[in-house]
């Protein structure tokens, strides 16, 4: 929680990448391409690889498209090209079972492998209706198995939030333990058959369901002494300056945990363009191993630092302070403006011993530790258990001049804290290049992207794939074009029925692909709009959507 140490897990191997183990966090992307185009898919397959992806996703709806996956590692090979390819199978075994004699790796998703499609009704099962279901898991996941040990194929267990099953959802709802649950059925099966080569994904569009749902993961998988290696990442992040902090947010704050083997930054733009993004993420994280020992606190509080302090609204400020000062501070969530630094709070670094204050001021905290999140958890959570109440604002100086740089590094910096509990506000130094606004625009993001304070409409957008069923860019972009100014609303804009209406779980309208040239309209989970033409897409939401607000 303190000292920075990566989760020691066991080893899988996909064609020539192992995951997991001493070996490094692997990146890795998805195609957009179709599967059935081999010159299309294999030349984005080795553009993703030539960025540093070191694995690469196509989706294989069917059995065709998972035959065709062999033609496309030949075109790859004959070009020196050796990434591992990766089938991504929804709602379909039979393509599994091709996918595991033609692939390196195959993504099943235990929420539609065997269980039919979410039908979002409510349904009761007996203890014995339970466990026929989970014979009929057993029935089509064994065999798949036994292709797999044969081809030396890797198995991604991958659940997303949304997408669990009709039965899962009867016992657990559409929660973090129904997700872990639905994972660990399948486990629970592969090592009774003694297969191992297994990499496991619980993701979500909510950063802190993703977050805990990986947590929990790791907990039930020591449990029962598992140890398989995780991939991360945050499903349907959307694009542009929110798809990075979300990611960075998400992933950052399970990488500072130790947790993670192979991570994917989803964004809905060319997937060449994700594999940058995690190699920063990814390396920043790293940077803090062998970093100087964080004192472990004796005795910690029950519940968020943040839950023990004074509530920072109830603070006066009059001093005056001068604009240098506020230049990238943003606020805590209950406040409806932005404070400004005042001279008689306090000042205090992590270098320093906690104390306590004989007043409610304030404390305004730094560290020059190469772990900041673990330095300053430490230093608020002994503090706390001396009985400090004063909230805490939290400042981090950044030194890149680099947009996109500063995003990840502060994302994943105040990340693990905000989510945590661990600030009651949050402020960033950054370089003279950047303006005002785009530094508090980042914070901003940050804090939406941890459910602290919603300043902005969100999108949740799947990056695309094969199944996408039209231009999800120009799209996604024409969305926000019309409803950006919609603050706090959520809008799903999903390529296909697999990413929609189950994966955008929270989203308040829906923008989902039904087929060629159609488009499907949703109310939260409910079909407003069934297959009418793209062209009357847009405007039928944003009729809908103003249809509510008036």
């Amino acid at each position: 929680m303190y000292n920075y140490k990566r989760r020691k897990s066991s080893v899988a191997k996909a064609g020539n990448v192992e995951i997991g183990g001493d070996n490094p966090i692997r990146i890795q992307s998805m195609c957009n391409t179709n599967t059935n185009d081999t010159e299309a898919s294999a030349a984005q397959a080795r553009r993703i690889a030539d960025a540093g992806g070191e694995l690469v996703r196509l989706t294989t709806q069917g059995v065709k498209e998972a035959s065709n996956m062999a033609n496309i590692k030949k075109a790859l090979l004959a070009d020196g090209c050796y990434v591992p390819l990766v089938a991504d199978v929804h709602f379909n075994p039979k393509a599994a079972f091709e996918a595991a004699t033609t692939c390196d790796k195959v993504r099943i998703n235990p929420g539609n492998f065997v269980d039919a499609a979410r039908t979002f009704r409510k349904l009761e099962f007996t203890d014995e209706e339970y466990a026929l279901e989970l014979e009929k898991i057993r029935a089509k996941f064994v065999p798949f198995l036994n292709i797999c040990k044969e081809n030396g194929t890797c198995v991604r267990l991958g659940v997303n939030h949304g997408s669990l099953s009709d039965r899962i959802m009867s016992r657990y709802g559409d929660t973090p333990a129904g997700m872990v649950e639905s994972v660990m059925e399948f486990l629970r099966i592969a090592r009774e058959e003694d297969f191992d080569n297994i990499v496991i994904s619980v993701k979500a569009s909510n950063v802190t369901v993703m977050v805990a749902t990986v947590r929990l993961l790791v907990e039930a998988m020591d449990a029962e002494d598992m140890h398989f290696p995780l991939h991360l990442g945050v499903t349907e992040a959307g694009d542009g300056e929110d798809g990075r902090i979300k990611s960075a947010v998400g992933i950052g704050t399970l990488l500072a945990d130790g947790i993670g083997d192979t991570i994917r930054v989803s964004l809905s733009e060319d997937p060449e363009n994700e594999i940058p993004l995690a190699i920063k993420l990814r390396d920043y994280i790293a940077s803090r191993s062998g970093h100087d020992p964080i004192p472990v606190p004796d005795h910690v509080l029950p519940g968020k630092p943040r839950d023990h302090a004074v509530p920072f609204n109830s603070i006066r400020h009059s001093s005056p302070v001068t604009q240098s000062q506020t230049q990238s501070v943003v606020d805590f969530p209950v406040m409806d403006v932005d404070f400004t630094l005042q001279p008689d709070w306090h000042y205090v670094s992590t270098s320093m011993q906690p104390k306590l204050f004989d007043d409610e001021l304030p404390i305004v905290l730094t560290t020059s530790s190469d772990n900041r999140p673990g330095a300053i958890k430490s230093w608020i959570d002994r503090f706390v258990a001396m009985g400090g109440k004063n909230p805490v604002i939290v400042m981090m100086g950044f030194l890149t001049t680099d947009l996109e740089t500063l995003q990840i590094e502060a994302a994943a910096d105040f990340g693990p804290l905000l989510l945590d509990g661990y600030a009651s506000g949050i402020g960033i130094v950054a370089s003279e290049k950047f303006s005002k606004e785009e530094v508090k625009s980042v914070a901003l993001g940050i804090l939406q992207a941890a459910r602290l304070r919603i300043s902005k409409t969100e999108y949740i957008a799947c990056p695309g794939c094969g199944r996408t069923l039209f231009d999800l860019q120009k799209t996604l972009a024409e969305v926000k074009a019309n409803t950006a100014h919609l603050k706090g609303l959520k809008i799903g804009v999903m390529g296909c029925i697999v990413n929609g209406p189950g994966e955008m779980a929270d989203a308040d309208y829906g923008y989902v692909g039904a087929g060629p040239g159609r488009v499907s309209i949703y109310k939260g989970k409910e079909l407003v709009k069934k297959n009418i033409p793209a062209s009357e897409a847009l405007p039928a939401l944003l009729a809908l959507i103003e249809s509510d607000r008036k």
